[in-house]
């Protein structure tokens, strides 16, 4: 596939109205051709405006015209996976294997959606018949449904640039509950965000979509970001990235005439706790299968396990020794961006300057982005009066965290702020004292995990990637599963509505034969 560096606005290119850049290799440091646009605000409004064009047309196609357009986007994901995989490659890093790898998840959350939508059980239908006999007051005939909440915009992220950004799962996610989609690609993979984007462009064109249904933007500083969440056409944005990002697109949104909802992924050390038994039984394996999962993706994982938190004990010293040997035996690799590298330095100066105490060290550093991998000790008290210890580094760097007592490893479980995930490794001997974590961390999480690691996380129904401020901003939804769907729908009641005139969900014959909750019954009735 041949790249132009022009913005995709519905079926159209544009080329720059904003300056340009060129995609950096971070392995080398050296730039990569071509050069890609971008935009202003005029490029926003067009989008916008196409967007707001196709909402209705496309917020009524049937579910299974939407589902073959899902299932489209798929298909030709697989078809461009070699292509798209070396791209980003080279705009990352990361291994091409792994990128194919996900690819192939990326389209089979595709598929996954376009399951959703066949089944039709995220419409929610819901009835009450008429009782016209009922007194003291007739009862109209009420029936609601779900439906999109309008144009959507999808800021993608730096650290799965395949997954997570412009054909990743919230573009899945909206493209199902049938809001139309405008990307602001992230300038981090410039490349594969452009093949990706023709991918989905070609897929409405195929299935005779309104060409409004999806376009990419990109631009340099915040003006197209702002103006994005600014604009009045657009009714809820998603973000993938840092606490500070986040939330100035949250309260950006929040200071419009009519306030959006922002749903964004920000921050997560997804904190491991080791109970006694299980560290007795099996410390040594657990910290090294700790380290391993640490240092995916060079640390540079929204699920990375960066905290891990022992009773001082028998199997302390098997797990400390596991950990720091996975640690030493880490070469140096590439880091994503010149940003994560130097913040990633930072960060780890700051966590030493708070008083934890470096243990091991992986291979030094000899390209200019490579990130050393590093493990730090700190014992529970230090943590407990330094709540900043706590606080994510986002790269291949953990914490060993040497507990007192149970009351010790309580208190510091109920200092840590919202997670993405936490994780217990449990004993038989264990579930009593889990039982007294459990609750903490169910404040505190979307996920908890027994006996593996946070990453990776299945794709799935009951899967969930949310959790408490600051890992979420709204801890209801998740942003990977099914239920990402939901992020995106509002209900709507029909009260009163003669049969021609209803949604196809909601006919009084059920044509697609749906299940519905009728009178409070669940049924295809």
């Amino acid at each position: 596939m041949k790249l132009t560096g022009n913005l995709l606005i519905g079926a159209h290119e544009v080329t720059a109205t904003a300056g340009t850049m060129k995609a950096l290799n971070p392995a080398t440091n050296a730039q990569i051709e071509p050069s890609f646009a971008f935009g202003a605000t005029a490029e926003v409004e067009r989008a916008a405006r196409l967007a707001d064009d196709a909402f209705d047309s496309y917020n009524h196609t049937s579910l299974d015209a939407r589902a073959a357009f899902l299932e489209r986007i798929a298909d030709g994901l697989d078809a461009v996976a070699p292509e798209l995989a070396q791209r980003a490659s080279l705009e990352t890093g990361l291994p091409a294997a792994q990128l194919e790898a996900e690819t192939a998840k990326a389209a089979t959350q595709f598929r996954q959606f376009a399951d959703v939508v066949r089944q039709g059980r995220f419409r929610q239908a819901t009835i009450d018949p008429a009782q016209p006999e009922r007194q003291p007051r007739a009862r109209m005939d009420h029936r609601m449904q779900k439906i999109a909440l309008g144009p959507v915009a999808i800021f993608g992220a730096s650290n799965f640039p395949i997954s997570y950004s412009v054909a990743g799962g919230d573009t899945a996610s909206a493209l199902a509950a049938g809001a139309p989609v405008i990307v602001k690609a992230h300038n981090a993979h410039p490349g594969a965000s452009e093949i990706m984007a023709r991918v989905i462009q070609q897929a409405v064109k195929d299935a005779g979509l309104h060409e409004g249904v999806f376009s990419m933007l990109r631009g340099g500083g915040n003006e197209i970001g702002e103006a994005l969440v600014d604009h009045p056409l657009i009714k809820g944005v998603t973000f993938t990235g840092s606490e500070a990002g986040g939330m100035a697109l949250f309260r950006r949104a929040q200071q419009r005439p009519d306030p959006i909802p922002v749903f964004t992924e920000m921050t997560s050390v997804n904190p491991t706790f080791v109970l006694p038994a299980a560290l007795a039984a099996r410390g040594g394996p657990i910290g090294d299968g700790f380290g391993e999962r640490m240092l995916v993706n060079v640390g540079q994982a929204c699920l990375k396990p960066a905290i891990l938190l022992a009773i001082d004990g028998p199997g302390y010293a098997a797990l400390k020794q596991a950990l720091t040997a996975r640690v030493e035996a880490m070469h140096a690799r590439t880091m994503l961006t010149p940003g994560i590298w130097k913040s990633y330095g930072d960060n780890l100066a700051r966590r030493e300057s708070a008083g934890a105490q470096r243990i091991a060290a992986g291979g030094k550093a000899e390209g200019a982005l490579d990130g050393q991998a590093v493990l730090l000790e700190v014992d529970g008290a230090r943590m407990l009066a330094e709540p900043s210890l706590s606080e994510e580094v986002f790269g291949p760097a953990a914490l060993l965290v040497r507990v007192q007592d149970v009351e010790q490893l309580l208190a510091l479980a109920k200092q840590f702020r919202g997670q993405l995930s936490a994780t217990l490794q449990i004993d038989a001997a264990d579930h009593a004292l889990a039982a007294r974590l459990v609750p903490v961390l169910e404040r505190r999480t979307g996920r908890i995990v027994v006996n593996a690691f946070a990453h990776p996380q299945e794709v799935s129904h009951a899967s969930i990637h949310g959790g408490p401020f600051p890992a979420t901003s709204d801890s209801r939804f998740t942003s990977v599963g099914m239920t990402a769907i939901e992020r995106f729908l509002r209900p709507v009641c029909y009260q009163g509505f003669p049969d021609a005139l209803l949604p196809e969900a909601l006919k009084h014959d059920n044509p697609r034969g749906l299940w519905r909750l009728t009178d409070g019954e669940l049924s295809k009735a």
